[in-house]
């Protein structure tokens, strides 16, 4: 892959690059690049830049340091900083939109973190709405709708806090949100099998609305049917990220060294990366693209328009988010 730059980037690339499932490139011939828009919440220490990085295969974004540790203990007020990176998947150009969120969560109350990002989110489907409502509309109009949100929950290995629950269960209805349990490898394996089940419990619990992979039904082909089971089982992602590469058996890998041993990012035994990354700019980009228009933004619009409540708009579009057939959105 390249940077803006231009110039190669020496890092070991996606064991599922090669990969697609039927279907899953509907938007191949894109002739600009198909746009996808990404964000990044959680709180700081759980490995968002990283991610990033590690996502793009590139140094995005540098670590910031505290230059003035008088102040390093004060709490930031949350910002969203983006980033948009060019990439090619499977023969397919991506132009991939990070919007992060530093700041999320750090302080003692997170109330407004919460409206800020919901605000966001509405306001991007509202640019879409007032497109739509022109006469004549803008040939260069860029979606900048929210596609994904990779929502970093931190590793205590109990349950989720309230902070989890709140945020996910308020911005369910605006986006389609991926949990995935931040620096995973803070865990063992029994611990993370264990932190994983009582999270996805919590999700049933508090009917928390995060990105089902569909279970089927409409679904044809068995290979698309049993990997969207195995990606089901998989929930919450558990992931690692690294900027470090070392050569092994003549190919570049990423690693995490510890006292103890190395983890390597792109290996399914030790960490769940490699298969989300796959899913967010491979196998599932046409199905998070597609829910954000049929079904969510749609939900939205109507809410909207019509000045009813979230949950009113849903009885009123039929159980929409069940039984909508997934458009090609150019």
């Amino acid at each position: 892959m390249k940077d803006g730059s231009g110039e190669d980037q020496n890092v070991a690339p996606s064991v599922y690059s090669h990969v697609s499932r039927p279907g899953s490139h509907r938007y191949k011939n894109a002739k600009k690049g198909l746009p996808f828009n990404v964000m990044l919440v959680g709180e700081s220490g759980l490995g968002r830049t990283t991610f990033l990085n590690t996502l793009c295969e590139r140094m995005v974004v540098s670590k910031a340091e505290k230059t003035n540790t008088e102040q390093a203990h004060i709490a930031e007020p949350m910002q969203f900083k983006h980033h948009t990176v060019e990439m090619e998947e499977d023969g397919m150009k991506i132009i991939l939109n990070i919007i992060d969120t530093p700041g999320f969560g750090d302080g003692i109350d997170n109330e407004n973190c919460f409206m800020q990002i919901q605000e966001y989110l509405e306001s991007q489907f509202d640019e879409v709405l007032a497109e739509e409502n022109r006469i004549k509309r803008n040939t260069k109009f860029k979606d900048s709708r929210v596609h994904a949100l990779v929502y970093f929950i931190t590793p205590t290995g109990h349950s989720l806090r309230e902070i989890d629950i709140e945020m996910m269960r308020r911005l369910g209805s605006r986006v389609n949100i991926i949990p995935v349990i931040g620096r995973s490898d803070s865990l063992t394996p029994r611990e993370l099998v264990l932190f994983k089940q009582r999270i996805m419990n919590d999700i049933a619990q508090y009917e928390i609305p995060v990105f089902s992979f569909p279970n089927g039904e409409d679904e044809e082909d068995e290979e698309t049917v049993e990997e969207n089971a195995e990606l089901r089982a998989m929930m919450p992602f558990a992931v690692v990220g690294c900027e470090e590469v070392v050569n092994e058996d003549g190919r570049p890998v990423r690693v995490r060294n510890y006292p103890w041993g190395m983890v390597q990012v792109d290996n399914d035994e030790h960490s769940d990366f490699d298969r989300l990354r796959y899913v967010l700019l491979n196998s599932h980009i046409g199905d998070l693209r597609d829910r954000t228009q049929n079904e969510i933004y749609e939900l939205y619009r109507t809410e909207k328009l019509s000045g009813a409540t979230v949950a009113d708009a849903m009885d009123d579009m039929g159980g929409l988010q069940h039984g909508a057939q997934m458009a090609s959105v150019a």
